[in-house]
């Protein structure tokens, strides 16, 4: 796996459990918990805005309270998508006038279909892997926000399920073969019952909702709002994805102005994969009752950790990914993919014009793997990988700044810094 120097020190200072001025460190005044503005007094949770904590749930954590932990996390989603067929599962799965008055023989033989339809393709991608950093960096925030993550185990459950749904059809639309090591789900269970199945993890949402949140019309459409908006954003990220950048490319070349280009390519990134981890982030600081100034910089932040987290994956792609010795992602997929990725962008505009026009003339024209390795030398020798791995870090750390400076002094504050730097070397989706 490429790792720039940048990346080696966030690993460093991650692994130490701390938060130093090599990770994030805040560009203004250092507050302590004397100084912070907002520290919470009384089991008050912090923000100038308490007067809207009627949108959410619980406002203060239980003293102690146990963190939410990658095995609650998997308690969740087996809730969700149970790995065998489950009768709660056809319950929820079907609307509830249908659910009634069903003959047993047909209550089983439902049970029977509709996991091996609806939730074992899902399950194949779940159970092969995955850092699930999504989903602990939302109960994280609900944590630094001094609420009790464990209380929305289901929401974040259903965020891993909406990533999983979009691999499957990304995978899709991309004619991948691998993924996580393995073959891609439509290539087990077929196209159709894969793009049947991917959708559908979309709506364990609604499950989750209906399971965790207490009966509260503005918190509830409040959150269903923040979810819809995402999934739009996202498909239009993934649109833009589908469509290229193959003109704004020949444009850039043409005239050696890259902006556009770049603009579109980052608001790709932004919409397709900073987006959903904005809604996350946004959700978890709703049902723990953040003020609106919280919610707006912890949204940012998640927008920002997506985001740069799409970046270093392009330059991961350009290296090949591998995990426990097991190939995850093809070296330099996207370039035989003739993809317009964040370090091609940089690369153009660092290259010699002649030779960037070269280069992207055999990227469209289609490379052989030894190609694509030898054009992904050259993107790395031009300093295109360093600019990029910098430029995530410092999208991170200007939204980190901002969120950090509104959240209380505690250790659940300095672990979601943590996990934010740490989602930057995550290299398994």
């Amino acid at each position: 796996m490429f790792r720039t120097e940048q990346m080696e020190t966030l690993m460093s200072a991650g692994q130490q459990g701390e938060l130093t001025h090599e990770t994030i460190p805040p560009q203004g005044r250092q507050h302590t918990a004397e100084t912070r503005p907002d520290t919470p007094q009384d089991d008050q949770l912090p923000g100038p805005h308490r007067r809207d904590a009627a949108l959410a749930g619980p406002s203060t954590a239980p003293d102690g309270h146990a963190p939410y932990t990658p095995q609650s996390l998997e308690r969740d989603i087996n809730h969700l998508y149970p790995a065998l067929p489950h009768p709660r599962t056809t319950r929820d799965l079907l609307a509830p006038a249908e659910a009634e008055n069903l003959l047993p023989e047909t209550a089983q033989r439902l049970q029977e279909r509709l996991h091996a339809t609806l939730i074992a393709p899902v399950r194949q991608t779940v159970d092969h892997g995955g850092r699930r950093w999504r989903p602990m960096l939302a109960a994280t925030v609900v944590d630094a926000l001094g609420a009790d993550s464990l209380s929305y185990g289901p929401l974040w459950a259903s965020c891993e399920l909406l990533h999983t749904g979009s691999l499957i059809i990304d995978d899709i639309q991309d004619e991948a073969p691998l993924r996580r090591g393995r073959p891609c789900t439509h290539l087990v269970h077929g196209t159709a019952t894969a793009i049947n199945a991917g959708t559908t993890a979309y709506f364990a949402f609604d499950r989750a909702i209906r399971q965790t949140l207490p009966e509260n019309p503005r918190l509830r459409t409040a959150v269903y709002e923040t979810y819809l908006s995402a999934l739009q954003a996202a498909h239009t990220g993934q649109a833009l994805d589908l469509q290229g950048h193959h003109e704004e490319m020949t444009a850039a070349l043409e005239t050696g102005d890259t902006s556009v280009l770049k603009q579109l390519v980052t608001l790709t990134h932004r919409l397709k994969s900073g987006a959903p981890v904005a809604a996350a982030f946004r959700i978890a600081a709703l049902v723990a009752a953040a003020g609106p100034a919280q919610c707006e910089a912890l949204a940012a932040l998640g927008e920002a950790v997506g985001t740069a987290y799409q970046i270093t994956d392009d330059v991961a792609d350009l290296h090949g990914v591998r995990h426990q010795n097991t190939v995850t992602k093809r070296v330099a997929e996207d370039l035989l993919n003739a993809k317009v990725t964040y370090p091609l962008v940089h690369a153009i505009a660092y290259l010699p014009r002649d030779e960037a026009r070269r280069l992207w003339q055999q990227v469209r024209s289609g490379l052989d793997p030894d190609g694509a390795a030898h054009a992904a030398r050259r993107i790395a020798d031009y300093g295109a990988l360093d600019a990029c791995v910098e430029e995530a870090d410092r999208m991170v750390r200007n939204a980190w700044e901002t969120a950090s400076a509104l959240l209380p002094p505690s250790s659940s504050t300095v672990a979601l810094g943590r996990l934010c730097t740490q989602a930057l070397r995550t290299r398994i989706a």
